[in-house]
């Protein structure tokens, strides 16, 4: 039996990718940033976090993929939208949230979602660069700034400007008419995170305003980002630790209930040590005879054992 699954989440502007083992453990993940939709970035995502698990391709039990390009990679058995996807994540990560704000390189999009993660409802901007990393990026460039420099700078602001426009094209010309009216670069970088965060609050208010909320995607790294958007929706944003994986960590997650649903359907078990910890959950003992040692307490209680793959079955048939 393979004891890996993998989840690819091929984006606008990064290929991101995780392994999970049998229990849904992060093994390792991989991001890389090479251009719009790129295949030399997602190949590169792959080969980084099969290197870092100690793994081949072949080793992989499911491969799901999502994101822009998720119907160009060869390697993936099944794939599913981003939203849900993102929101599986989301909920993976911070498991008490119920609002995911996700924005990436040419989309944001909001989400309501259960306790499981499952999507209640959901509103999407994939029309054009408003509010997103590629908005920034135009911006920055503008600003003649790199892209990683803008959150830091916005967040020494002082006075308060005003974007109206949310195109990236006519944002560009607000920005360097506001520049060249004497504003420092500071109020300038103030207003466009404002502007982001309004756009987002717009998202919010289709889906409905609730908390706790998680922010996912590259933009969360941007702390000016995160401080409007907190201040628009006058609560605290939570940030996982890794923002930019939650959705290939969700595409991972579906992979792995879709392969233990497989080995269940053809009878074959989870790793021995696994059905000991299993039945002892359920039944608060070991079999008869077990001293923590699963062959010994199979050639001790064969009946047992034969009761708790029945046990493992219909446990796998939740996942």
């Amino acid at each position: 039996m393979k004891k890996h699954v993998m989840g690819i989440d091929f984006g606008s502007t990064t290929a991101k990718a995780v392994v999970l083992d049998m229990q849904g453990n992060i093994v390792a993940w991989s991001v890389a940033h090479m251009g719009a939709v790129s295949d030399a970035a997602v190949h590169q995502a792959v080969d980084d976090v099969l290197a870092q698990a100690g793994l081949e391709q072949k080793d992989i039990g499911r491969c799901v993929s999502t994101g822009y390009g998720r119907r160009m990679l060869d390697i993936a058995d099944k794939n599913f939208t981003e939203i849900t996807c993102h929101a599986r994540g989301a909920v993976a990560m911070v498991p008490e949230a119920r609002l995911v704000i996700d924005i990436g390189g040419q989309d944001s999009k909001t989400i309501s979602v259960d306790a499981n993660g499952l999507v209640a409802q959901f509103a999407m901007n994939d029309r054009c660069a408003a509010g997103t990393g590629k908005f920034l990026e135009v911006l920055a460039r503008a600003m003649e700034i790199e892209l990683d420099e803008m959150g830091d700078i916005a967040m020494g602001a002082k006075q308060e400007l005003k974007i109206s426009s949310m195109c990236a094209t006519f944002a560009e010309t607000e920005v360097i008419s506001l520049r060249a009216e004497g504003n420092s670069k500071e109020d300038v970088l103030g207003a466009v995170h404002q502007a982001i965060a309004t756009r987002t609050l717009g998202l919010v208010n289709r889906v409905g305003k609730k908390g706790p909320v998680v922010m996912t995607g590259g933009v969360a790294r941007n702390k000016a980002a995160v401080h409007y958007i907190e201040k628009a929706l006058g609560m605290p944003v939570i940030l996982p630790k890794t923002p930019q994986i939650a959705g290939a960590l969700g595409a991972a997650l579906i992979g792995l209930d879709d392969y233990k649903a497989e080995l269940a359907e053809s009878g074959e078990s989870l790793d021995e040590d696994h059905d000991v910890d299993a039945q002892m959950a359920f039944d608060k003992s070991c079999v008869s005879g077990c001293k923590g040692d699963p062959v010994a307490a199979a050639q001790t209680a064969p009946a047992a054992t034969s009761k708790l793959k029945s046990m493992l079955g219909n446990l796998q048939k939740h996942f």
